[in-house]
């Protein structure tokens, strides 16, 4: 949970600015990202040093060493962009979600906060500088967000109280209701996903757990998941979301659900044609 040092970006508004890993050893996970996604790495930060994840010159991801300090543990987690952290925490408190982190101040940059909604899917909010927008993008960015909740439009009303979806205003987000899902987008592009669908709480299949799934695309996710146990990673059985992608959906594309070696749980996509 370390912010990109640099200019603002006008980023908009509630719209996911950055996903983040918090991670115990920093080394280790940029060999294992570079083995498995292809990233090169940028190293920045003073009193935390972080490392930003880029796929050619598009920037995809921060990771952070900051698990033991901050007593979290190893994960991806989806970071939006809200206008004061503080009154976003409040916002939390007061419509039932936990805050557990935060906010914690990153001088010169910013603050945040780490928390789960109502149903225990854990997300992020920042307020301050990046550097630049990460590529966060339903069909042809590096990576994507998908939000496993019991109910995607009671999802949609927490989080658009929270982050501020429903404002309307310049700079923010737009937000369209489609069938039983909620989609999230910035300046007209698709980049989140909420959708209805079993969820346990307690389930020991992390995948039917409430949570904000991190899905990386490329060109081959069964490759990609032969190179996550190559590099001391594992794959995780019983597929995605309850099974519900792959074979059983012929308009989906291959998944894979895998972990890193530190046990942060992921999705591995494959690429698709740029649809625009």
């Amino acid at each position: 949970m370390v912010p990109v040092s640099g200019p603002t970006t006008g980023e908009a508004v509630g719209a996911p600015c950055w996903l983040s890993l918090t991670a115990r050893d920093l080394d280790v996970a940029e060999r294992f990202y570079g083995a498995v996604l292809g990233w090169t790495f940028r190293r920045g930060g003073e009193e935390r040093e972080y490392s930003v994840g880029q796929l050619g010159e598009k920037p995809v991801a921060v990771i952070a060493a900051v698990a033991n300090e901050l007593s979290v543990r190893v994960a991806w987690t989806a970071i939006f962009t809200v206008e004061d952290a503080d009154e976003a925490v409040a916002r939390i408190r007061e419509r039932g979600g936990t805050v557990g982190v935060g906010p914690v101040a990153y001088p010169p940059h910013g603050r945040a906060a780490l928390a789960t909604d109502r149903e225990g899917a854990a997300f992020g909010v920042w307020e301050g500088r990046t550097e630049t927008r990460l590529h966060i993008g339903m069909h042809s960015a590096p990576a994507w967000l998908e939000l496993h909740t019991r109910d995607a439009f009671e999802a949609a009303v927490f989080y658009g109280e929270v982050l501020r979806w429903a404002d309307g205003g310049p700079g923010g987000v737009e937000v369209s209701y489609e069938q039983d899902k909620v989609v999230l987008r910035r300046d007209g592009e698709a980049v989140a996903r909420l959708n209805s669908g079993p969820v346990e709480s307690g389930s020991p299949r992390p995948q039917l757990r409430p949570r904000w799934l991190v899905r990386f695309r490329v060109p081959d996710p069964e490759a990609a998941a032969v190179a996550v146990v190559a590099h001391g990673g594992s794959v995780v059985p019983g597929g995605d979301w309850g099974g519900v992608r792959g074979a059983k959906a012929a308009d989906e594309r291959r998944a894979v659900v895998v972990r890193d070696p530190e046990g942060a749980l992921f999705t591995l996509d494959a690429a698709e044609d740029d649809k625009g």
